[in-house]
């Protein structure tokens, strides 16, 4: 089933998994855990996409497994930017052969491995979406940014290329991670007044330890709002109780956010579906009156 037609219906509950690395494990390993994922009911969950090596097939693999084995619909990430025309090609093809109908199409960051330019043929994930667009039946999403893209100049810019991939195609958006929801509520007010109408999902990714937190901060760069910093600083050396001020300030973010009517709940599992079960589980009954 097509994303967008469940979109059309209702606000929407979702996951973000990830393949294992195919250098030190066996795409099987992650299948316990969809399996647990799959209890909470997600409406669909998205599976990154990696452009070396085997990373291709076990995004490709994993999302065919989504969907022969759980009720929830995958989105497989398709990131461009490190291919040619020819690789996105066969990487469609493959999807398409596999039944997969919807698509998260990005351009992706530099990978580590490149130390000059990395772009081939797709310069933006709009180009990549116009591409899809013209020679495939897929449903089409795409990645927008609260506190705008590092390297935009203004939110006001990011928002310029946010409805370019709209026109291109992009019947829904997935917010990056964010901690202060001030910044999702300003994104969707902006852009719709620069004419941008498809849902915009925000993306949550719960901070359960002290590594996962510089981890996530250098990665992301998002802003951390002072209730949460002081937290941490002051929990930094105690696993568990960093474990429940994770799970406790990511419920307080989503109960926020659906009182506030987000368009649906996007969750970054890391693969941890005890951490995503854990979450569910405080909120369960708020989650069945809104999303579903």
């Amino acid at each position: 089933m097509r994303i967008s037609n469940i979109i059309s219906r209702k606000k929407t509950f979702s996951f973000e998994v990830f393949p294992p690395n195919p250098n030190n494990s066996s795409i099987q390993d992650i299948f316990p855990t969809i399996d647990a994922l799959g209890q909470y009911a997600p409406d669909f969950i998205s599976v990154t996409f990696k452009s070396s090596g085997d990373y291709a097939q076990n995004t490709i693999d994993l999302a065919s497994y989504i969907k022969r084995n759980t009720s929830a619909e995958p989105l497989a990430h398709l990131t461009c930017g490190a291919l040619d025309k020819d690789d996105v090609e066969q990487v469609a093809d493959t999807m398409r052969q596999e039944g997969l109908e919807n698509v998260l199409a990005l351009r992706g960051d530099k990978p580590a491995e490149y130390t000059g330019d990395y772009l081939k043929y797709f310069k933006h994930a709009s180009e990549l979406m116009d591409f899809l667009r013209s020679n495939y039946d897929f449903c089409l999403a795409g990645a927008c940014y609260p506190e705008g893209h590092i390297e935009s100049e203004s939110l006001y810019d990011d928002l310029v290329n946010l409805k370019i991939k709209q026109d291109m195609g992009a019947s829904f958006f997935v917010t990056q991670l964010f901690y202060d929801n001030n910044y999702y509520y300003r994104l969707v007010r902006v852009a719709k007044k620069m004419g941008i109408t498809v849902p915009i999902i925000p993306g949550i990714m719960p901070l359960t330890s002290t590594t996962m937190f510089n981890k996530i901060m250098n990665m992301a760069g998002a802003s951390i709002p002072f209730e949460m910093r002081v937290l941490f600083d002051r929990f930094r050396n105690d696993k568990k109780a960093m474990y429940e001020i994770g799970i406790a300030y990511s419920v307080n973010q989503i109960l926020e956010l659906l009182a506030n009517d987000a368009d649906g709940i996007h969750i970054y599992t890391m693969n941890n579906a005890k951490v995503t079960g854990d979450i569910y589980n405080r909120i369960s009954s708020v989650i069945e009156k809104e999303l579903r």
